[in-house]
């Protein structure tokens, strides 16, 4: 059974996130009711990361299995087509090795966040960025940013809510940088803490103001408290740019010794670690 990468694009306004829900529209179920249409198969894709509510997304990831040995750019314009009305567009198709997963092959994710610095209200950025009246310092934040850069315990930084098993993430980069009258905020990591990022940007904001400096942001993250944390930013800005992926050979490998293990754990030789 093939297995393709899809490399999506969507306007998150009108979803309630990456995710399939019951009763509100997300951009998951718009993607497999386009398989559905094209295909006629009922299938479940696999997404690298679920987006929020009302967040973009310029290089999403997922995967779909098909029981066709379909030619890629069939697939490609079959989906763009059937997702139509909706903002969402296939932007590449390929046909994957074996092993590969969209979530788990996946070793970076990197978020762009749109700050629109200006006094006039929004009109064509309205939802596609967050709108801030006072002059921020992108020095300033550039600068208080580089205090989330490395291993840490981001319990300040994360949702309440969030179902991730240990606070504890790397964080390989984060800019910040002025584009005419809009700040923009990039980071990189493996994988990130529900809100990690609009937690960290909206603390940036306190310091483009002058209200914070990046003593008060290293106080916040390790005071291990959400309490700490600045306003969040909503998600009108936010969009996830980019995942990148291990090599085909690694996958392969990979999924070989998981066989292996399964092969053990089925013989009641061993026990099952958790997720991989």
């Amino acid at each position: 059974m093939p297995r393709y990468k899809l490399t999506v694009e969507y306007d998150g306004r009108p979803f309630s996130g990456w995710q399939r829900q019951a009763n509100a529209p997300s951009v998951q179920a718009v993607i497999e009711r386009a398989v559905k249409a094209f295909s006629g198969e009922e299938v479940t894709i696999g997404g690298a990361g679920r987006t929020d509510t009302g967040v973009h997304a310029t290089g999403q990831v997922c995967h779909v299995d098909l029981s066709k040995d379909w030619d890629a750019r069939t697939v490609m314009g079959a989906l763009n087509f059937h997702c139509q009305p909706h903002p969402v567009v296939i932007l590449d198709a390929a046909e994957m090795h074996e092993g590969f997963d969209a979530r788990f092959s996946a070793i970076r994710r990197s978020y762009r966040y749109r700050i629109q610095n200006r006094l006039p209200p929004l009109t064509h950025q309205l939802g596609l960025a967050w709108h801030v009246k006072v002059h921020l310092d992108a020095d300033a934040m550039q600068a208080a940013a580089q205090e989330f850069v490395g291993h840490h315990d981001f319990t300040t930084f994360r949702h309440t809510r969030c179902q991730a098993k240990s606070p504890e993430k790397t964080l390989e980069e984060f800019r910040v940088y002025r584009e005419g009258e809009f700040v923009i905020a990039e980071c990189s990591s493996r994988s990130f803490l529900h809100n990690q990022v609009r937690s960290m940007v909206g603390s940036l904001r306190l310091v483009g103001e002058g209200k914070w400096g990046p003593g008060d942001v290293t106080r916040a993250l390790q005071a291990r408290d959400r309490n700490a944390c600045g306003p969040v930013a909503p998600a009108d800005g936010l969009y996830l740019t980019r995942v990148d992926y291990r090599s085909a050979e690694m996958d392969i490998e990979l999924k070989k010794d998981w066989q292996s293990r399964k092969a053990v754990l089925a013989a009641g030789e061993g026990e099952e670690d958790g997720d991989a």
